[in-house]
Order: structure tokens, then sequence, then C-alpha cells
């Protein structure tokens, strides 16, 4: 329906399309026409593909809210693009100058997104119509950019290349669940105040690669028969950025599980002694020559099983354990100067049919003799 709702909101001159919610046509006796599929770029609905008067009766109609002052354009889907504010009834580019982090928080709110990921002028070009001609002075916790204060420029010219682009993350209204990960289980869709399952409609893994890309969790790996809860049926094409861009309908059907290749997370890693030849200097753990000392890999308790694989990476020498309560111990008796450079953790574990692997950051290790 977010193709949709992007023609409404385009049609109506008011911003960006931030939610779209039903409702049924009885509930004030109207009735309604069926929109077959608009592709998103039309510039009214009478360009999309239409059923006749009075078809839709006993099923639901659509409630569409728009980001009305502010819009994201040329962007590569709803969370991205050219900053533009509606003044005096037409958009006008912001200046970067005139930007900052706190406007941001703001916007990406506004149109209904997440938090600002990258924020940069001229990244998504340049407006051909007029500059806004006010500085925000947002505190980032306005709901509306109408809300913020604003005061005159100090400069009124714009350079060129200093249209301030923003990528906002996308919203967080898709969930994995059952699998013991946020990167593995059922698929979830947040829909008016309720999480509700989502089935398919085609391809399933068009639909997977989406999640996976949503929710920052890589790649797809494989998808899974869901349970037996049927949902709302989903299509995508796969290029989407987020599941509310692809088509829906309140068709019910069956669930799927999608496997993501970020499925476990980052272990630990850190230096423990028992007789206190570690200490810790300007910039990493400095441990005393002749001192025995362990590194001891963890990570927390998603799946049983599994193993540890320490790597020094200043010798490529490794070492490996089975994980035991999801963590494993490396004993070094003695402290050498061999023993000084970059150590590591790589965790791996066999789940869902396949090899899953996460590594540590790096822990980085000075030998003294003082």
């Amino acid at each position: 329906m977010m193709r949709e709702v992007k023609v409404v909101c385009r049609e109506m001159d008011c911003g960006n399309p931030v939610s779209e919610s039903r409702g049924r046509l009885i509930e004030d006796g109207r009735r309604g026409v069926r929109l077959y599929r608009c592709r998103g770029h039309e510039s009214s609905i009478r360009q999309c593909g239409r059923g006749g008067p009075g078809v839709c009766d006993g099923e639901y109609y659509r409630h569409v809210t728009c980001s009305e002052s502010v819009r994201l354009v040329d962007g590569a889907g709803l969370c991205s693009g050219r900053v533009e504010v509606k003044s005096n009834q037409s958009w006008a580019s912001v200046c970067e100058a005139d930007f900052d982090r706190q406007d941001a928080e703001v916007v990406c709110r506004d149109v209904g997104c997440g938090a600002p990921a990258a924020l940069q002028g001229g990244l998504y070009g340049e407006g051909e119509g007029q500059t806004w001609d006010k500085e925000f002075q947002c505190k980032g916790k306005e709901s509306l950019l109408l809300d913020c204060d604003t005061s005159d420029r100090e400069n009124n010219t714009c350079l060129p290349g200093n249209a301030v682009g923003l990528t906002c993350s996308e919203p967080d209204d898709v969930r994995l669940v059952g699998g013991g990960s946020r990167c593995a289980g059922g698929v979830e869709w947040y829909d008016q105040g309720e999480w509700r399952t989502v089935g398919t409609l085609s391809d399933v893994m068009s639909i997977a690669v989406v999640v996976c890309r949503q929710l920052g969790c890589g790649s797809t790996v494989s998808v899974l028969p869901g349970n037996t809860t049927r949902g709302f049926g989903v299509s995508c094409s796969g290029s989407e950025p987020s599941l509310r861009e692809c088509i829906r309908t309140n068709e019910l059907r069956p669930g799927l599980t999608v496997i993501c290749s970020d499925l476990l997370v980052q272990p630990d890693i850190f230096l423990t002694d028992p007789m206190g030849g570690v200490f810790r200097g300007h910039q990493r753990p400095e441990m005393f020559r002749g001192y025995n000392f362990t590194i001891t890999c963890s990570t927390q308790p998603q799946y049983p099983g599994g193993s540890f694989l320490l790597t020094f990476t200043s010798s490529n020498r490794t070492q490996i354990q089975p994980a035991v309560n999801h963590s494993a111990a490396f004993l070094f008796p003695a402290a050498d100067d061999s023993h000084q450079g970059n150590y590591s953790c790589v965790y791996d574990n066999y789940v869902f049919s396949h090899n899953f692997s996460s590594e540590s950051e790096l822990l980085s290790l000075t030998i003294t003799g003082n």
C-alpha cells in the first residue's frame, strides 16, 4: 500500500508518506473503489488501475497520513533524500549550514523513519526551486519539524552542493521472533498497534532479502516454512529498502521464517591473570614478562554448543576450544615477547542446518619488563 500512499501524498502536495491504516467501509456508510497496484511514480491515483464503484463493499478503506510540511526527495526510498520544506505552498531546499543532527532527528521522526544515519550537503542533488530562508533550532525531541523554533539566516546565500541530503534508518516496524536471535525467526510487522504475522504472496526469498536488509542483519541465508499461523500477504521485488514499501493485501497467507547471515552476536574477549601481572597501559593492556595470563572468549547464550577459535594475528597462530557455558579460556603459562600483538575470538556454531561465525573486537597486548 505504500506505493499508493506515495501517489496520494504527492497528489495532495503533502510531503512524504508516513503511515497508512485501514477501516471498514460500513463505519460511515461510504462506498469506495479498489485501487489496482500503483507503481509509485504516478502524479494522481487516477493513473493507477481502478475497479468500479462499490466493489469494496464489506472490505476495507484506507486512512493515509503524510508528513505535510517536510519531505525527502530523489532518495533510494521513503527514508532518504534531499530535505525540502514547504513554504508558501511551494517546496524549498534546506542549506547544510542551517541544519544539524538535532534537526535531522526531528525530520526522520516527522517522515515516519528511524534515527538519522547520514547527513551531508549535496548527497541527493540540488533542488530546482528556492532555498529555505530560515535556520532550524530543533532540540531533537519534537515530533514535527513545524514544532521547532526558527531564526533568520545569517547568510542568505547557499553555495551549490550544499542542499542538505539526509538518510534515516528504516522504521523499527519489523522483527524476527522465535529463532533465538534478532536475525532469525518468524517475520512480524507492527501494524496499527499490534505485531502481526507476515505471510507471502509470491517469491519468499525476495521478502527475506528485504527483511534482512531492513534489520541490518546481513544477507539472507535461508527461508523456512513458518508455523501454522497465517498472516497478511506481502509481495516484494527484493529491491525495496523496507517491508512497508512492498505490496500488501489483507488476504491471509502462511507465515515464513527467515534466517539472516548475522545470526550470532559479536563475542567478547578479555584478559585476566591470577598473579597480578596485568595492568592498564596508556592505550592497551600491558603484561609483565614471566607471568601467566588467560584470554577468555564468551558470547551470549543464544544457542547451545559451538566452539571458539583464538587467533593471534601477529603470527597467524590459532587455538580452538569447545564452548562450555558459552565461553572458553585460553591459558598462557609465561608471558614473553612472542605474546605481544593482537588477539581475536571467532565463535562458530552450526544452527538451522548452516555454519555461522562471528568475530570479536581485537585485544591488543603489550609485554613489558617493568
